[in-house]
């Protein structure tokens, strides 16, 4: 599986995330919060910012199948899904990441009929630190 490039700005993103928290950078001035993360405020335009926790709730907003051809680190595990998650804390926010049964589950373990927009989703992470999502028990 490929790892995630760590930039200065998201580097205490993936660092919590490594931790099993899920948490958005907010601006330390004004408190917005904003996703990606980015060095300084789009608001107010302050450089000062904190790390806020999450509940790691939210909803699926959007979501994508691929299929071959993909990177070779993925083809094999296609088709599986991607989601695009609005928080339920922080409802501008939107996380990607990939649906799946439990935490270390492979790629593609959700059956299809399962996704839905809408669909409430609760985060896990990988050994590695990369967040996925699971469906929440109705």
């Amino acid at each position: 599986m490929l790892s995630p490039v760590i930039d200065p700005e998201g580097a205490a993103f993936w660092r919590y995330a490594a931790e099993g928290e899920l948490r958005v950078q907010a601006c330390a001035a004004c408190g917005e919060v904003r996703f990606p993360p980015r060095p300084c405020c789009p608001h107010c335009r302050s450089f000062g910012s904190e790390w806020r926790i999450t509940s790691g709730r939210g909803r699926i907003w959007s979501y994508v199948v691929p299929h071959p051809p993909l990177l070779p680190e993925y083809a094999e595990q296609a088709p599986y899904h991607v989601v695009l998650v609005e928080l339920a804390d922080a409802p501008r926010i939107r996380v990607v990441g990939n649906l799946v049964t439990e935490a270390g589950a492979p790629l593609g373990s959700v059956p299809p009929e399962r996704v839905r927009i809408g669909a409430r989703v609760q985060v896990v992470f990988t050994g590695a630190g990369l967040p996925q999502w699971i469906l929440e028990r109705s």
